[in-house]
C-alpha cells in the first residue's frame, strides 16, 4: 500500500464532516498532531443542521446503520461510544407502503421478518427471504475487508482470493436479478433493492456487490442518536478535542502552499497560515481539485449520482398509541421501475413519486415543539448535469406535491396541520458546492467503483490524501467513516485493528 513518505507529525484535515472527523480521531490515536479546518461553525459536513421555530432539523442523512463502525472511530482515541452517544434502535427499520394499499414492517430480526413476510405474501416468499438473508450475510463478510475497507493502489489490487469468492457468489451480476433468485414478489424485491438509489444506479443496472447496503439496512439494523443525527458529529468532535485535536471553525481554506511535491501549509480566509507535514482533503471533489491545482486524467467523465428534493415540515403530533407512525417509511409508487428512467435517463421529475418519510421525533420528541412532530420528506430527483428542470420555478410547487402524496398514502391529516419549514432542491445542494447538485456524490457505476473510483492519493503531490463520499469506498455514513480510516492508513501505514463487526465463525462459500 502506497503511503505518505517523510514526516507526518502534524496533519491538517480540511473539513469536519464525518470523513474528516474519522480521519482526525484515527490520526490522533496514532500519535499525530491534528488540526481540523471547517467552514461551518459546527462539525458534520453533509450531516448539516438548521433550527427553525423550535424545530431542530438535521439536513443530511437520516438513516444510520453499522454502529460498530462508529465504535471503531471512538476506540481510535480510547473512547467508547456509550460514554459519548446514545444510539436508539429503530424498530421496525422501515415501514414499507405499496401502491396497492398493502404495507410491510421491515424487521432486522430474522424470525420476526420471516413471520411478517409469510403474513404479507406466503410461506414460499418467507423461505426465499431466509435464503436471501444468508446470501447478503455471505456477501458482506467476503466484501468488507477485501473491498469496502481496503485501500487500492491500482486495479491489480483487486486480484485477491476474495475476488474469486465474490465472483462465485454473484457479486458482479445484476443486483435486482440476484434478489429475484430468492424473492419473486415484486413488492418484496423493492424492499431489498431500493437502496440502489443511494448508490446512484437503478437496481436493474447496479452491481450485486452494492446489495451490501441492503444488508446494512435490513440485517445489521437501523439506529437513531438521541438528539438527532447531529449528535454523532458533535460526539466525535468532542472526543477528538479531548484527544488533542484542534478545531478551526468558521474558517475556509483558500490556498495550499507547496514546495515541490509536498504541501507545506494551509491558508484560511481568517488570515491564518497553518504549517503541516501532510493534508487530508474531505472537500467536495471540484473544490478538492481546485485547491490541489490538478485534475486526474480519466478515460471518461465522472458521473454524479441522482439528487433529491428534501422537504422539512412540522405537523401536529402523530404519536397515536393505536396506530403509531414509524420512524422511517418508504412510499413506493406503482411505476417503480419508471422512477429510475424518469430521474436517471430522462432527467425529469418522477411522474409517480416514491418517497422516504422520516419522523425523527419518533426517536426524540424534543426535536420539535411540544405537541408537534418533525418530518423529513425525501424525493429522488435528477441532478443538474442531466436535467433542465427550473428549480427556482417549480421547487415550492413540487414540495407541495410531495406533502400531498404523503398525506394521500400515509398521513391523512397532514394537509390540515403541516407547515413547510424548509425546502432543499438540487440547486440548493449545488450552492453548497456539491457537484451537479447531488448530495450523493458520484454514482457507483462499475467505472466508479473500488480502484476505478477517484483515488484517495494524488499523483504528483506526495503528502495529500483524500477522504469522503467521492473517493473510496463511497457514499453513506458507514463508508465515509471508513474513508477516514483509509486516509489515516495512507499517512501512518496499516495498524493492527480488531474486526469485531464481522462474524468470522460463519462459513464462507
Amino acid at each position: 500500500m502506497r503511503t505518505v513518505r517523510g514526516l507526518t507529525d502534524h496533519v491538517v484535515v480540511i473539513g469536519a464532516g464525518l470523513a474528516g472527523l474519522s480521519t482526525a480521531l484515527h490520526l490522533a490515536g496514532r500519535g499525530r498532531r491534528v488540526t481540523v479546518v471547517e467552514r461551518e461553525p459546527w462539525p458534520g459536513g453533509r450531516a448539516g443542521r438548521i433550527d427553525i421555530g423550535g424545530y431542530r432539523i438535521d439536513t443530511g442523512p437520516t438513516v444510520l446503520t453499522m454502529p460498530d463502525l462508529i465504535d471503531d472511530v471512538f476506540a481510535a482515541v480510547g473512547e467508547t461510544r456509550s460514554d459519548r452517544l446514545e444510539l436508539l434502535p429503530v424498530d421496525p427499520a422501515y415501514h414499507a407502503v405499496f401502491a396497492d394499499g398493502s404495507s410491510l414492517d421491515v424487521h432486522t430480526d430474522p424470525d420476526r421478518m420471516t413471520a411478517a413476510i409469510e403474513a404479507f405474501a406466503d410461506r414460499k416468499q418467507a423461505a426465499g427471504y431466509r435464503r436471501l438473508r444468508d446470501w447478503l450475510e455471505r456477501l458482506y463478510r467476503i466484501e468488507f475487508d477485501g473491498f469496502i475497507a481496503a485501500n487500492f493502489d491500482s486495479p491489480l489490487s483487486l486480484l485477491t482470493p476474495q475476488l474469486a469468492r465474490l465472483v462465485a457468489l454473484g457479486g458482479f451480476r445484476n443486483w435486482d436479478a440476484m434478489v429475484k433468485r430468492h424473492i419473486t414478489d415484486s413488492r418484496l424485491r423493492r424492499v431489498f433493492t431500493f437502496q440502489s438509489l443511494y448508490a446512484g444506479v437503478a437496481p436493474q443496472d447496479a452491481l450485486a456487490v452494492y446489495a451490501v447496503i441492503a444488508y446494512m439496512d435490513t440485517i445489521s439494523g437501523v439506529f437513531f442518536p438521541r438528539g438527532g443525527i447531529r449528535a454523532l458529529p458533535d460526539a466525535l468532535a468532542d472526543a477528538g478535542s479531548d484527544a488533542g485535536v484542534q478545531f478551526r471553525y468558521c474558517s475556509s481554506v483558500t490556498e495550499l502552499e507547496r514546495r515541490g511535491e509536498r504541501v507545506t501549509a494551509v491558508r484560511t480566509d481568517q488570515g491564518e497560515r497553518i504549517a503541516c507535514d501532510a493534508v487530508v482533503l474531505t472537500t467536495e471533489l471540484p473544490r478538492t481539485y481546485e485547491l490541489l491545482g490538478r485534475t486526474p486524467r480519466r478515460l471518461g467523465r465522472l458521473r454524479a449520482a441522482p439528487s433529491a428534493v428534501v422537504v422539512h415540515a412540522g405537523c401536529d403530533s402523530l404519536a397515536m398509541p393505536d396506530k403509531p407512525t414509524a420512524h422511517h417509511s418508504i412510499l413506493f409508487g406503482e411505476a417503480w421501475e419508471q422512477t429510475f428512467t424518469d430521474i436517471i435517463r430522462d432527467g425529469r421529475l418522477m411522474r409517480d413519486p416514491s418517497l422516504l418519510v422520516t419522523r425523527p421525533t419518533a426517536g426524540d420528541p424534543s426535536l420539535a415543539p411540544a405537541g408537534r412532530d418533525l418530518l423529513y420528506l425525501l424525493a429522488p430527483a435528477p441532478n443538474l448535469a442531466g436535467s433542465s428542470v427550473d428549480w427556482s420555478g417549480v421547487g415550492d410547487a413540487y414540495a407541495r406535491t410531495i406533502l400531498n402524496t404523503v398525506a394521500d398514502r400515509l398521513m391523512p391529516g397532514l394537509r390540515d396541520s403541516a407547515e413547510v419549514l424548509d425546502v432543499v432542491t438540487p440547486k440548493d445542494w449545488a450552492r453548497q458546492g456539491m457537484a451537479a447538485g447531488s448530495p450523493f456524490a458520484l454514482a457507483h457505476t462499475f467505472g466508479q467503483t473500488g480502484p476505478f473510483r477517484p483515488a484517495n492519493t494524488v499523483r504528483g503531490i506526495g503528502n495529500a490524501v483524500l477522504a469522503g463520499s467521492s473517493t473510496v469506498p463511497g457514499v453513506g455514513v458507514p463508508t465515509t467513516l471508513i474513508s477516514g480510516r483509509l486516509a489515516a492508513d495512507r499517512i501512518t501505514g496499516l495498524i493492527d485493528r480488531p474486526v469485531a463487526h464481522i462474524d468470522m465463525k460463519a462459513p464462507l462459500p
